[in-house]
């Protein structure tokens, strides 16, 4: 059994058991883990119940393997995205490009991650009445007879079949099996052994408790054949911890920083009345309290899970339950997550000294005016960096990369992408910036004033 490497303060495992015991017993779960993490590292967990009821009493440990089921979706989206990032297809790809002679004009990759191409939810036929999954070629030869069931790029509507169609372009584009691709991309380089399409002991056992008694029904296993991409795989609370720890600070030989903050990015709103959830590129985007948290749920006969991370403190909440009626795996995840951030946030890195101040840059720092409002731009480590004086304090800086001379481009934060240009007099002093082609001056001005 994997330990955890830190703990939390009694008072936080107090809260924090009270939250799971809570959702255990008004969900009348007959087993479940709960656990946060911080950049990987298990903090804190719960095993409430029983993981299989043939040994009552012996909860879940961290070594308990569970169907993590749609959470796969979280890996499938990253391998699409070490595709794209090597060049072998584009988000604007469709599906009719990259599966020759498949039906359906216009479903883009993009579209697929997000759930946004209106395709039906599930594979043809009545899976989830027969229990009987298509193999690959069952899979594409039903894509062409799946109804689009909304307009394209218009609706979220979550698809398991767009996601098992990703999983077959991932392994035509290979050359592979999509569990193939996935053991040699993702598994084997960040180590996860517990983490695969094959369930490997201790497992958790699979239940459902019908409303009106109390005696838990054993649920079947499902085998999910080629719609595996879109939720068979097995995994445990210590993997998925390393997992959401990747999420939120990527081994760059895996995949590039970048992408993850582009797969983070907000593509459609899935709540629509209270703007609390949203899907980016294949990550599921929940809003608590001000804050972001990424991850997915999952669910299968007898096994629901959630993991949620906030990816600028690295802290995860987890949620892994062995009944098909668990209540809501986001909720109880982000609620374990945001009590540990509330109580024990991760230490500030302490300031450091700059080492280098660019004689180009010299000139720059200091107070600017657009539109009548105060940015204050300034130097660290080498790069300039700019601030409204009206964000909030913990909103990141514009920060700029020199493109040549008197150019720069902004690479974070806000106005991204855009060009900031220097303005100079004819005595080669500044005169003024142009910020996506807005003036900034020394002096507040109106739009129709001349700079001094």
């Amino acid at each position: 059994m994997a330990e955890p490497v830190e703990t939390v303060l009694p008072e936080t495992d107090r809260e924090l058991t009270r939250l799971a015991a809570d959702h255990q017993r008004q969900h009348r779960v007959p087993g479940m883990l709960a656990a946060t993490a911080r950049n990987g590292k298990v903090l804190w967990h719960k095993g409430i119940g029983s993981a299989t009821l043939a040994h009552p009493g012996q909860p879940h440990d961290l070594d308990t393997q569970v169907q993590v089921a749609s959470n796969t979706k979280t890996f499938t989206a990253v391998l699409v995205m070490q595709l794209r990032d090597e060049g072998r297809l584009h988000l604007s790809d469709t599906v009719d490009e990259l599966i020759p002679g498949s039906r359906h004009e216009r479903v883009t990759v993009r579209q697929l991650l997000s759930h946004t191409t209106g395709m039906q939810r599930e594979p043809v036929g009545d899976v989830w009445d027969t229990l009987e999954f298509p193999d690959r070629e069952q899979l594409v030869a039903g894509w062409d007879d799946a109804e689009r069931v909304l307009p394209d790029g218009t609706y979220w509507h979550y698809s398991n079949l767009g996601y098992s169609i990703l999983g077959e372009i991932v392994a035509r584009l290979d050359g592979d099996s999509w569990a193939d691709s996935l053991q040699r991309r993702l598994l084997d380089p960040l180590g996860l052994r517990r983490t695969g399409l094959v369930p490997t002991p201790p497992l958790a056992g699979r239940y459902y408790v019908a409303p009106y008694t109390d005696v838990p029904v054993e649920e079947p296993l499902v085998d999910k054949r080629a719609t595996g991409a879109a939720g068979a795989l097995w995994s445990t609370a210590t993997d998925m911890a390393a997992w959401h720890a990747f999420l939120a600070d990527p081994d760059e030989s895996v995949l590039a920083a970048d992408t993850i903050e582009e797969m983070s990015q907000p593509q459609v709103v899935a709540d629509l009345r209270g703007w609390t959830l949203g899907w980016g590129l294949g990550l599921e985007l929940v809003r608590r309290e001000r804050q972001p948290w990424v991850g997915h749920t999952g669910g299968l006969p007898g096994s629901i899970t959630g993991f949620f991370t906030h990816r600028e403190s690295g802290t995860t909440g987890m949620a892994l339950m062995n009944s098909s009626v668990a209540g809501d795996p986001a909720e109880l995840a982000t609620t374990l997550g945001a009590a540990l951030l509330d109580r024990e946030p991760p230490e500030p890195e302490p300031w450091t000294p700059g080492t280098e101040l660019p004689d180009d840059l010299v000139p720059l720092v200091g107070r600017w005016f657009s539109e009548g409002s105060g940015f204050t731009f300034s130097v660290r480590e080498g790069r300039l960096e700019a601030r409204l004086d009206r964000a909030p304090a913990d909103a990141p800086p514009s920060v700029f990369e020199r493109t040549g001379d008197d150019a720069y481009v902004t690479v974070s934060g806000r106005e991204r992408g855009e060009r900031l240009v220097v303005r100079r007099a004819e005595d080669g002093s500044v005169r003024q910036l142009s910020w996506a082609t807005y003036r900034f001056t020394r002096e507040p001005l109106g739009f129709g004033e001349p700079t001094p």
